[in-house]
């Protein structure tokens, strides 16, 4: 391994799987690995739009419509992937959800812990925690056969600190929202699977770390986005272009080191 700055930045001759690429975050990702040189395996569950956002990538990516909590889904990815690039080097588990409410008057309502349904907790387990245990034993297993890969798992500060209720209540002091206890809950496991993983499959040579990222802007209330920036110390919610670096960092030689941990950022939300 070369200590060029360069080279250990570079992902060139990678090939990267990322999962959930096609939400805010996950497209930025995709961008980041692409542009440090990797072929990026775009996957979500509408495959004719991972397809097309796969062609402006370049580096000869491709999308593959996938659904990470079926196992027979996600062995088809890796046969694809093995078949069509010989090798998987990079996976990025961002699939994910949080709360979606079919009815918005009933949000504040359902989103109270004594009133939160169980199938929207199961929901959250099943694509947040199983979704990445079975992406992590599938394709992480091929890299554990060929002695080196890196699995980079999505968490959230909300995996570490509790969240703050306040930042729900609008400017006439009305609470419009609870944070649930499924999204917390579920990236906390995702952040203690890391560490698991990362001691299970480090003398293979796969390195596991967690990148927890802050709340992102995205046509939110205004009063949310005061809110949250409040609690920042530099005093804004991120972009999802501030967590390329970090992707690029996680995923190649420059963090040849790290492994079981959990790369925090956030505008210092947990600062303070």
């Amino acid at each position: 391994m070369s200590d060029n700055i360069q080279n250990i930045f570079s992902l060139k001759d990678k090939t990267a799987v990322v999962t959930g690429a096609l939400g805010l975050i996950g497209r930025h990702h995709c961008f980041a690995l692409a542009e440090a040189g990797a072929s990026v395996i775009v996957c979500d569950l509408d495959e004719a739009a991972c397809k097309s956002f796969a062609e402006k990538l370049g580096n000869k990516s491709s999308g593959y419509g996938t659904d990470v909590i079926s196992k027979k889904s996600v062995f088809a990815l890796k046969d694809f992937i093995i078949q069509e690039y010989g090798h998987i080097d990079i996976l990025v588990n961002n699939a994910a959800i949080n709360d979606m409410f079919e009815n918005p008057s009933a949000a504040l309502e359902k989103s109270k812990f004594e009133n939160y349904p169980l199938e929207l907790w199961k929901k959250s387990f099943d694509v947040n925690v199983t979704g990445m245990f079975l992406c992590s034993q599938t394709l992480g297993y091929d890299m554990a056969k060929k002695g080196k890969g890196s699995i980079i798992n999505i968490a959230s500060t909300y995996g570490i600190t509790a969240p703050d209720q306040s930042v729900y209540i609008n400017e006439k002091g009305e609470q419009t929202f609870y944070k649930s206890p499924a999204y917390p809950a579920t990236k906390g496991a995702v952040i203690s699977f890391t560490r698991f993983l990362a001691a299970y499959w480090g003398n293979r040579g796969v390195r596991v770390n967690t990148l927890s990222p802050g709340g992102v802007e995205n046509n939110q209330e205004e009063y949310f986005i005061k809110n949250y920036s409040k609690k920042t110390p530099l005093g804004r919610m991120a972009v999802p272009q501030d967590y390329k670096g970090a992707v690029v960092f996680l995923a190649g030689d420059a963090s040849a080191y790290m492994t079981g941990a959990n790369l925090i950022i956030d505008g210092g939300w947990t600062a303070w």
